[in-house]
């Protein structure tokens, strides 16, 4: 198992304020890839009117940007590594703005949901070189700290982003714009990265073993499909368990393989070093535990308070605001004094109060109720996920940097995917046994029922942020422990060692 420090750091690729600009243009391109997982989801039913699809058929609108992006993430950083940041995180950013451009014109759904897929694909290959593009320019410790606050920030806001851009184009313009807006963005961040960027001086053009790739695309697809037929299909389904078993057997094949291969897509020194193996798992958990914000609370306004798409959006803006607030302090002044092995639990731990939080809210609560419950869950987020960014591409070589940035994607996708599943399945459970229970149906029982699903969905996901707190207090090691990894390795101190002070 390698050290954390024992790779050569890399060159920065830029100077002085220079850095600054290329942290901007980076941060534009994850945040529209992060807000497109929600913003569509505004749209829906006004795409849903104008297109003319069935109830049935709305999920795969959603689910086929899901599938591509999170399977083919383990191929998109590998290619960033073999061809280069720059040029990877340029053709991201033209395939994601094409497939925006053509998924807003779609007049059938069957062409929406082809776009939103293609979506995916370069969004797959985006991720991890805007990821190894800040991991490679960021290795003065006070700088990375800042940068991976602001990236940790964006990762950790970019859902509630969504729903808020997403409310304001509906309403205001089209649901098309919710397409539209990324084509925007994807110009600006083009023209600044063709400025600002420079060729990748580690990018090498190994051997791309194409079996590997298959493997690997096939076991994260087969896991973020069987967990997305879930809550449609139920988890007796043959098309939910097959799919999740045959994630499991490709999944193990894949690595078996990499453990061999001379050009592994995913180097496995990278996922077993013990700090990078407890960041990617902390993004998992909080992804997936998060998710019962996002979800649950949106359905809690929307159907219960009877809020508009716009006031949702706004609703989740005090979130927004006390993520940036806290990724700030948390990066710059705890995460070096205290470490990932004190933040992050304490990340979780608020996470899961917030949850708790939202399990008191009645059907005439109002957004004053809310409101507590949205900033204590935006303070742990934004305590858990900059540092664990920060951590998962510490000490990386340049020329894993891809794969390394692959990983961090990943794990937030799964995370999204499993935490849709599971509390989705639980909340259809607890309102339906409500229901059971019933002797008339009047819409105070409705609402009360529903009450019951999200309050359920709460309490699982609270858990989640438990479990998440308990693991990262164990598995992430100490300041001593990586302060002496750091001064025994061949290189000596290098310039990251700011989390081993």
């Amino acid at each position: 198992m390698e050290s954390p420090m024992s790779s050569t750091s890399p060159t920065p690729d830029h100077s002085g304020r220079r850095r600054w600009f290329v942290l901007a243009t980076v941060a534009l391109a994850q945040l529209m890839v992060v807000l497109d997982a929600t913003i569509v989801n505004i749209a829906l039913p006004s795409a849903q009117a104008d297109l003319g699809f069935s109830d049935n058929d709305r999920q795969w609108v959603v689910t086929a940007y899901a599938l591509a992006f999170g399977s083919l993430l383990l191929l998109g950083g590998r290619l960033s590594d073999m061809f280069g940041r720059r040029r990877m995180f340029l053709i991201g950013l033209v395939g994601f703005a094409t497939a925006s451009a053509l998924g807003g014109a779609a007049q059938t759904f069957e062409l929406l949901v082809g776009a939103r897929a293609l979506q995916g694909v370069f969004g797959a290959v985006l991720a991890p070189a805007a990821l190894s593009v800040l991991t490679t320019t960021f290795t003065i410790p006070k700088e990375r700290a800042r940068a991976f606050g602001v990236f940790g920030a964006i990762a950790g806001m970019g859902g509630a982003i969504g729903l808020l851009l997403g409310g304001f184009l509906t309403e205001n313009f089209d649901w098309r714009w919710n397409l539209y807006v990324n084509v925007v963005i994807a110009v600006i961040a083009f023209v600044a990265g063709s400025i600002l960027l420079t060729s990748s001086r580690h990018a090498s053009h190994g051997h791309l073993a194409i079996p590997d790739v298959l493997l690997g695309s096939a076991g994260l697809f087969a896991l973020v499909f069987g967990f997305s037929q879930a809550e449609p299909k139920g988890w007796d389904s043959p098309l939910t368990w097959g799919s999740l078993v045959a994630s499991v057997v490709l999944l193990v094949a894949f690595v078996a393989r990499q453990r061999r291969a001379e050009f592994p897509v995913l180097p496995l020194t990278v996922i077993l070093d013990r700090d990078r193996g407890a960041s990617f798992l902390s993004i998992l958990v909080a992804g997936s535990g998060m998710f019962g914000a996002f979800l649950f609370v949106t359905y809690y306004l929307q159907a219960t308070l009877d809020y508009s798409p716009m006031q949702t959006g706004v609703a989740f803006l005090p979130m927004i605001v006390s993520i940036i607030i806290t990724a700030q302090i948390m990066s710059n002044i705890l995460l070096p004094r205290f470490g990932p092995k004190v933040l992050v639990p304490i990340g979780m731990t608020l996470g899961a109060l917030g949850m708790l939080w939202f399990t008191t809210l009645e059907v005439d609560s109002t957004y004053w109720h809310v409101l507590p419950g949205l900033v204590i869950l935006g303070v742990g987020m934004a305590s858990i996920m900059p540092a664990s960014f920060q951590l998962a591409t510490l000490g990386v070589a340049p020329q894993q940097a891809g794969a390394a940035s692959a990983m961090v994607s990943t794990s937030q996708q799964v995370g999204g995917a499993i935490g849709t599943a599971l509390l989705n399945t639980l909340a259809a459970t607890a309102t339906t046994a409500f229901l059971a229970d019933q002797a008339a149906k009047t819409p105070d029982v409705l609402a009360q029922a529903a009450l019951e699903g999200y309050s359920t969905a709460y309490t699982w996901s609270a858990g989640i942020f438990a479990i998440g707190a308990v693991m990262a207090a164990t598995m992430f090691r100490t300041r001593a422990d990586r302060a002496a990894r750091l001064e025994a390795s061949p290189a000596g101190p290098a310039p990251e060692s700011v989390l081993a002070h």
